[in-house]
């Protein structure tokens, strides 16, 4: 057997060491003595046990991305997503969104305005003001 990683254990993730190629034992074969693999890329292959004793094998983490040999795969099928909510936020009540104000946008109210819908002016003039104009006279 392989001196550094012994028998093959299923769904273990080896690395060889002359390839940089990591694949994961499927299944064992003991009718044909044959070691199921996969790889990464999802290439399928079997390695005769005498030929795996030979091999320069190192034990491996299994990859981060498992869609490796998965074709077609979106991001929200993977399970997480950078919006991953709590049960908290599920069970919260909806808060009514204000709309936003654009910065071009008179905030005064109608009622407040001059005719012109312009906004007060900063101080009245005494010529606008008909009691004004009594009081000059």
């Amino acid at each position: 057997m392989n001196s550094v990683v012994g028998r093959a254990r299923i769904d273990q993730w080896y690395r060889r060491q002359d390839k940089g190629e990591a694949f994961l034992v499927t299944a064992y074969d003991d009718k044909s003595r044959t070691i199921e693999i996969q790889t990464f890329d999802g290439d399928v292959d079997e390695i005769d046990e005498e030929v795996w004793s030979t091999l320069p094998l190192e034990l491996a983490e299994p990859p981060e991305n498992w869609t490796g040999p998965v074709d077609d795969v979106e991001v929200d099928d993977l399970g997480y997503t950078e919006t991953d909510m709590a049960e908290a936020d599920w069970s919260a009540p909806l808060q009514p969104l204000a709309p936003a104000g654009e910065a071009w946008e008179d905030t005064t109210d109608e009622t407040e305005r001059d005719a012109e819908g312009e906004g007060v002016p900063e101080e009245e003039l005494a010529l606008d003001n008909p009691i004004s104009k009594a009081r000059l006279s």
